[in-house]
């Protein structure tokens, strides 16, 4: 089944070959997100609150622009620099996921820039 490529034109370019998200039939997959500014520049440095609303900005710019909503989000896969952002990192995304919450997992790794603390790829079943 071929995809349609979901970029948003709001968004810096990818600082890789990607795009922002891959829609094939209703499903939508959301690639990593991170707290990135223009030419790839870390935003909220040291803020994992910030970083965190940052990336779920940008997943939910995503996933309307492919015609859904936050609640068409069905998984996260969570990546956390640190553990110890974790109860920051949880009290932003609760505000995003008010009702029934998405299946998730949240690993703790390096990310891609050192200052990045937050990264999130998504899977939506869009309506």
């Amino acid at each position: 089944m071929p995809f349609e490529p979901i970029n948003p034109p709001a968004f810096p370019p990818p600082i890789a070959p990607y795009s922002a998200g891959a829609k094939a039939g209703n499903v939508l997959y959301v690639s990593g997100m991170l707290a990135l500014g223009e030419g790839g520049s870390v935003l909220h440095i040291g803020d994992p609150a910030a970083q965190t609303r940052h990336v779920l900005e940008a997943i939910r710019t995503t996933v309307e622009a492919a015609g859904g909503t936050m609640a068409d989000i069905a998984m996260n896969h969570i990546f956390l620099k640190s553990m110890a952002d974790y109860a920051a990192f949880n009290g932003v995304y609760a505000e995003y996921f008010p009702g029934d919450k998405p299946a998730r997992y949240c690993i703790k790794c390096d990310l891609v820039k050192p200052e990045c603390l937050v990264e999130i790829a998504s899977v939506a079943h869009l309506a």
